[in-house]
């Protein structure tokens, strides 16, 4: 198949590939913080993805290689609050989910 130059590009092994669009949205990303100290203890960070009809969570696990990281697929949960500075926010209402 013939596809514009603008949405090819080359992987590692030096295969061209085409970039094709799943989905788009908006997300919430957010980190665990130790309830004492304030600080984030674990490197754990959770992305949740919203494309207007319905969610994905995953953490994001960093990887010992420099600027890797992995994507573990999580629960669904409902009913969370997040805290932004001094104040508490509704994950699903960040996201536009009512």
């Amino acid at each position: 198949m013939n596809y514009p130059e603008e949405v090819l590009t080359k992987s590692k092994k030096g295969k061209i590939e085409v970039r094709s669009l799943v989905d788009f949205g908006t997300f919430v990303r957010y980190e665990y913080l130790d309830s004492e100290t304030g600080k984030r203890e674990e490197n754990k960070i959770k992305i949740v993805l919203y494309n207007g009809k319905d969610y994905e969570e995953y953490f994001i696990i960093p990887l010992k290689q420099k600027n890797r990281f992995l994507l573990l697929k999580a629960e669904k949960r409902e009913n969370r609050k997040l805290i932004n500075g001094e104040k508490i926010v509704d994950l699903f209402e960040l996201l536009g989910i009512s």
